[in-house]
Formats: structure tokens, sequence, C-alpha cells
């Protein structure tokens, strides 16, 4: 079934009071620093901001201020109402506020709104007033403030931000904020905060030993370490076993290549902005790799293929490197050296739905084997000023995508002019265990590389015919996959993915040797073991096994050792108890087996 999102149109009333509280905010705001300057405040998902530009920083108790401040401006009951004014009369409400005024200017000439963005035509100039507080804006708003619950509101943090996101103008004070119907919203929405907080694969990575990075060897760049590294090789290797199950043929690429190729590929003309700078290898420039296509291209295209060979699928654990900037960089989420587990499915034209069909069960069937189970898909169409090819075609391959989700009965959005250069898309969503969506799947239909490479493939009739082409990655980037496993079973990995399985739990030196027998023959039997013979009390080393998320904890003292058991304990703070080495070998293999 087909859902569309509305809960964030401009005409949901959730988005009017989120815009509404902003507007609140700087009043409060600038009634605290009456010099200073504001900016443009919009709602967003799960709340609204303001950006000001403040004789000093804000502090914790600035927010309490202007928190309780709000309150008391909510409770007057005044009402928004909107004025449509000149860019003379605009100039003059906010002559003293320098970025009002370029604001003024801009939609004066019609050629962009407040983010910068190019408008298709002019606009209105309109002004909002509540109480004593006047703001350059389009709306749209409560009609009272009496419709903002003073008791769902809450300023959450202050952080800096660039005057219209560039780092060549003045840094703002950016005060974001959240504003909910109920007070039960506001609670249940601080409870996510909080457990996101506790999720944070960048705290998580360093308390369980996973991943660091360094400046040393630069921002954006991740070092794996030994457990991190095994969790990512585990997965890795299962997904490589299910893609040889399902057709594909793994293949591995350079990380560079000539600047001919990317020439051919249209990613110099479409795409430069995010490669790194060319390396100079005897008079060729060559560019570090951000995308694996032409490389699969140029496989395809090393020999002549008949309408016999098709499909054909060619599969690949490729790293690629894309320039961010250091401002967007977020640990595993967003990196500047990546690993995708890429494919390009090269296919006939009638066999193309199947195999749309086909990469899309396949991908939710990989997704759901690491206990990802609930998504949201959006459909990414054409941008007309950023694409290739001809729009006919475009149409007729977003026609083939949306069916292919109608087919899955998949509920989708669609993203107006979302898809890349080359073709439109499907991105799949993970719904994580706090209700995040989370960007995972891309599944890209492309007929314009096909033309640009000149490929080809036999038919039935002796003549050469154009091959389409699919575009997909499963998990993603490697790392980014990683971020939200990370966060989304909050370090507590299933079984089969948990670095150390087991941890044996002596009660005292006299034990130890016994708890290495019993790890000896789990390790024989297939588990990931370790001995924790430290000098520490039983209870703080079950604290430490639990805090690293061991999933089983077995603790061996004069009981178990005379009757060649072990008791076991979980890291969910279950007591099983005590029970024989072989029951316990066989629940674990049931738990990895079944990839709980």
């Amino acid at each position: 079934m087909i859902q569309k999102n509305e809960l964030h149109s401009e005409d949901d009333l959730l988005f009017r009071i989120r815009h509404s509280a902003a507007h609140v905010m700087a009043q409060a705001v600038l009634e605290l620093f009456p010099e200073g300057k504001y900016t443009i405040g919009p709602a967003i998902e799960d709340g609204f901001y303001y950006d000001f530009d403040l004789p000093r920083n804000l502090t914790p108790q600035d927010l309490e201020k202007i928190e309780a401040r709000m309150k008391e401006i909510i409770r007057q009951n005044h009402a928004f109402t909107k004025k449509v004014v000149s860019a003379d009369e605009a100039r003059q409400i906010f002559s003293k506020q320098p970025y009002k005024l370029e604001l003024i200017d801009d939609l004066e000439k019609g050629g962009t709104d407040e983010h910068g963005n190019p408008l298709s035509e002019k606009p209105e100039i309109s002004i909002y007033t509540h109480d004593t507080f006047i703001d350059l804006c389009r709306g749209p708003h409560v009609e009272n403030t009496s419709q903002i619950n003073p008791e769902a509101i809450k300023l959450i943090t202050v952080a800096g931000a660039y005057w219209r996101g560039s780092e060549k103008n003045p840094m703002l004070q950016r005060i974001y904020g959240t504003a909910w119907r109920t007070e039960e919203e506001l609670d249940q929405y601080l409870w996510r905060l909080e457990e996101a907080k506790k999720r944070d694969h960048r705290r998580l990575g360093k308390e369980l030993g996973l991943f660091s990075t360094s400046q040393e060897v630069g921002s954006g760049l991740i070092l794996w370490h030994p457990k991190g590294a095994l969790i990512r090789h585990l997965a890795e290797e299962y997904c490589k076993q299910e893609h040889l199950a399902n057709g594909y043929e793994l293949v591995y690429s350079p990380h560079i290549g000539r600047a001919s190729l990317w020439e051919t590929s249209g990613h110099l003309a479409w795409y430069k902005e995010n490669m790194y700078a060319p390396i100079d290898i005897e008079g060729d420039e060559y560019f570090l790799k951000p995308m694996n296509c032409p490389f699969h291209i140029m496989i395809y295209k090393s020999q002549i293929h008949s309408y016999r060979d098709l499909p054909m699928r060619l599969a690949e654990w490729g790293t690629v490197y894309r320039y961010e900037r250091s401002g967007v960089l977020h640990g595993l989420m967003r990196v500047r050296g990546f690993t995708q587990d890429d494919a390009h499915l090269f296919c006939r034209p009638d066999q193309m739905p199947e195999e749309i069909d086909r990469v899309l069960n396949f991908c939710l069937h990989i997704l759901q084997a690491f206990g990802m189970n609930e998504f949201h898909a959006y459909l990414s169409t054409r941008d007309p000023d950023k694409s290739a090819g001809e729009a006919s075609r475009w149409e007729d391959a977003t026609q083939a995508l949306k069916m292919a989700l109608e087919r899955a009965g998949l509920s989708y959005d669609i993203d107006p002019g979302g898809a890349a250069f080359y073709g439109p898309k499907i991105d799949l969503k993970m719904i994580d265990a706090l209700g995040r969506e989370w960007q995972l799947s891309t599944i890209q239909f492309d007929f314009n590389l096909p033309e640009r490479f000149d490929l080809t493939y036999i038919g039935e009739d002796g003549k050469a015919y154009r091959p389409y082409m699919i575009h997909r990655a499963l998990l993603g980037s490697m790392e980014r996959f990683m971020g939200v496993l990370i966060e989304h079973f909050a370090g507590a990995f299933p079984v089969w993915l948990s670095p150390v399985q087991a941890v044996l739990i002596p009660i005292a030196d006299r034990h130890v040797e016994y708890a290495q027998q019993v790890a000896a023959e789990l390790k024989a039997a297939g588990l990931r073991v370790e001995v924790d013979d430290r000098s520490e009390r039983m209870n703080a080393k079950i604290r430490d096994a639990q805090t690293q998320k061991i999933p089983y904890m077995l603790v061996v003292g004069d009981k178990e050792q005379e009757s060649t058991q072990v008791a076991l304990r979980l890291r969910s703070g279950e007591n099983p108890g005590p029970m024989s080495l072989s029951a316990f070998i066989e629940l674990a293999r049931q738990d990895i087996s079944a990839r709980r």
C-alpha cells in the first residue's frame, strides 16, 4: 500500500506550532539581548531552530531564562498576523538588522530564497507579527500562541552555524528547540534523545574498542580495531556468501583511475566537487575513485557478450573516496573514505523489471538477517538542471522503479529532484529501535552510462543492442552500516556478530585452570571466548562483562568444577543458572544459527 508522509508539510499543525515557537524564541532572545541580530528560524524534523548574532556566547543558564520567557509569551495568547509589504517598507522595518536586509535584497531580485537557492518566480515579501516581535517570513503559523502548549516545548542546545552555510560568512549561534502537541509527546521525545546519547556509536565505539580516528591519519578516515574489524568481517563474509548464492560474481578494482575514465563516465562534469585533486602520474592525471561503477563497466566491456550471458551481476566491496567538509564529518556516519557493498547489474530491457524486483527483495533479505525489519522507501526523481539523458527515458526508468516498489508492497515517498545525474533511484531507509530513519540501501536505474561507454550485447538476431544497467548497494557503506548497527543494538550485537560471545568468570584463583579448560572446549566448538582471570571480585567481573555487552557470562566455582558445569548469566541480567557444557554449546549454536 502506498502512503504519503505529510507529517512535516507546511500545512501540518505540528509544523506550524514549531515554526511559531521559533518566532517566540527569537522574541525572548532579543529581549535578553536587545542589540542582537537575528537571521532565520525554520521548523525542522522534531523541532525548530533560530540563528543569532549575539554579543556573547550563550550559556545553559541563558537557555533556561529564554525558555521561561517563551512560556510567559505563549500564555499571553498573542495572535500571529501576516502583512505583505514592499521591499522598501521591509527595509525600513528591519533597518537595524543586516541579515534581514540581505534577505530582502534577494527577495526583491527574485533570485534566491532565504537559503540561497534559486526561485522559479519572484516571491511576495511578507512579515509576521506577534506581541512586540516582527519577522520577515512567508509562514505559515498558528493563529494564536494559545495553540502552542507551553508544557510541550523545550530548548535543547546551542551550536555554531555559518550564515547561509558558508565558511566565508560570520559564525552565528544556533539555538535548537523542540515543540509537541502534548507534554507526554515531549517526554517521549526527550527520552529518545537521552537513549540516543547512550547509543551514540562514537561513544560506544570507544568504550567497546571497535574503531577510532586520528588527526595524524586525517579527519574522516577510520581505523578499525580488532573487535570492530571482526564484526565487519563477519558481516561482509555473510553478505558475500549470500551474493554468490544469488547469482552474483565478485570482482576487485583499483583505487585510482585515469581522468579520461571519469570524463567518459560524466563524473568530472557532474561530480567533480566531491572528488579529490588529481594525481600526476607520468604526465597523466589520475583521480581517487568516488564510485566503483566505471571499473565494473570496463570489466563488462572487456569481452563480447551474448543475450544468453545476461543478466550479469558484478559485486565488489570497493573502497571509495569522496570529499566532505570537515564540519559535516560525523563518526562512522559521514567519512571521507568508505567501503561500499557495491554491485552493477547488466541486463536486457526485457529482464529489467524482474532484476529490479529481485534486487529489492534481496535487499530486504540481507537487512532482515541483521535484525533490521522496518523500512521506508523513497523514490528519487530527476533534477532537470542536473541530469544526463533524455527526459522521456528518465520517466520510463522512474515508472519501472515505482512499479517495483508497488509490487513489493512497500510504502514510499517521492523525493523530487533527488536522483543522481545518471538515473532515478530507490533509497531504502531502515527504521531503528528508536524509530529513527537511516539511509542504507540504494537501487539506481541507469540508461546513461551504457550509452557513454557504448556497451552492447549481441541479440538473438546477431545484431548489437544496448544493455540496461542497475547500480545497487544493500548495506550501503560498511562504515555507515556499522554505525547504524551499533546504535540500533546499543552495542549489544546479536550473538553471531559479537566479537566475544562468552566470557569465563572464575570465582577464585583456584578455578582459573578449570575456566581455561572450559574455554578451550568452547573454542573447539567454534565459539569466541575469553577468560577473565583478573584478581577482581566476581560481581565486578560480571559488571565489566555487561558493560562490554558480552552475550554470555559463564561463572565457575567449586560447585561447577565438581559437576563439570557452568553457571550462565546473560547480559540482559537474566540468570538461567547451572547447566552442562554441552547444553550451553547447544543453546549458543541455536542463537548463532538463528542470528538472534
